[in-house]
């Protein structure tokens, strides 16, 4: 359907014809001009009649430039048909962590071993696709904790600025788990109190930040924001070394108390990910996470379509003040001007 964001510009349709009728014109002086030859009074006349045509062809220009312009000042719009939100959802905001532990290469995949960080985008990138009807949110985190995306019904924008989360994109020294809490609080705070959800994924123990796991979780329960906390990494590695193999925990260093500490106060749960499969079942577990209707919504796209007479109007100007240039007008003069010299001369001659 076409409609008009501003309809009131058309009341200046009428404004140059209002200004021709008004103001008062300019006093024409007529010059008195003796022509003895008719034929050149005949070419003076013709003249006259191309003048009159190039007159009103630029009048119709000029009307034509006028109402293309109103038209897009009036930023005319095409509003397509209406498009239902979903009805049903959560607001779940997804916490990850990207600090430099996230490059240990202690994940199987098939065959061959892959980093945590390749991992979490895989699996975490498909629990988004999933996720229709959830409103998603993005927080990454490492030495500071920063909203990657924001609440959005656009799976697809969330899944791809997750798949381009690299590391070393933010400090990757320390870990501020408790700034990635609280920023996730900040965001699901004013959201309907029974849809509040967070997903925190980390390897690490909390190290930096202004805000301590415990202080956060606090917070996240006076809002009633449920926390699912989840602990990434395998417990034992074969390393190779000259001396011979040795077994090495590469989660040491993961929290795991606070984790469980923070997702039981808030009424969620903590789960352990020590490989691939641990990790597909955590987020098919999430899955069935309970929907909470909401308020039906609908919106109507719209594309906007002022730039098409705003360009037929810049094309016409272009035009016409192609054909106004002087050097136009002289061509015609120089072809007649020789003519006119030739019958001068007869009359001269004719004098004598």
């Amino acid at each position: 359907m076409l409609e008009f964001t501003w309809p009131w510009v058309f009341l200046a349709l009428p404004l140059p014809l209002l200004i021709y009728r008004l103001m008062a014109r300019a006093p024409r002086q007529d010059a008195a001009l003796y022509v003895p030859f008719f034929s050149v009074l005949s070419r003076l006349q013709s003249d006259n009649e191309n003048l009159s045509s190039g007159r009103l062809l630029n009048l119709i220009c000029c009307t034509l430039i006028w109402l293309l312009m109103i038209l897009a000042a009036s930023r005319p719009q095409w509003l397509g048909d209406p498009v239902q939100l979903p009805s049903t959802g959560r607001d779940l905001m997804l916490s990850v962590d990207i600090s430099g532990s996230m490059e240990a290469q202690d994940m199987v995949v098939g065959n061959r071993q892959a980093s945590r960080i390749d991992v979490v985008k895989a699996v975490v990138g498909d629990f988004v696709e999933r996720r229709e009807g959830d409103r998603l949110g993005l927080i990454l985190f490492a030495a500071h904790a920063y909203i990657q995306a924001p609440l959005t019904f656009d799976r697809a924008t969330v899944g791809t600025l997750l798949e381009e989360a690299e590391i070393g994109i933010i400090e990757e020294s320390a870990t501020a788990i408790g700034d990635a809490i609280g920023l996730g609080v900040l965001h699901l705070r004013t959201r309907p109190e029974n849809s509040r959800v967070l997903v925190l994924l980390t390897d690490g123990v909390n190290n930096a930040g202004a805000v301590s796991p415990e202080q956060a979780g606090q917070l996240a329960q006076q809002e009633n924001i449920k926390i699912y906390t989840i602990g990434i990494g395998a417990d034992q590695v074969v390393q190779r070394t000259f001396f011979g193999a040795r077994a090495i925990n590469p989660s040491a260093e993961l929290d795991e108390a606070v984790l469980t500490q923070i997702a039981e106060s808030t009424g969620g749960r903590y789960f352990r990910a020590r490989d691939v499969n641990d990790l597909v079942e955590i987020y098919e577990e999430l899955d069935r996470l309970e929907t909470i209707e909401q308020d039906e919504q609908t919106y109507r796209p719209t594309r906007v379509l002022f730039y098409w007479p705003l360009g037929a109007a810049l094309i016409i100007s272009f035009i016409l003040a192609l054909f106004s240039i002087p050097w136009l007008s002289m061509a015609g003069k120089a072809r007649i001007e020789p003519d006119e010299a030739d019958e001068l001369a007869d009359s001269e001659v004719s004098r004598a």
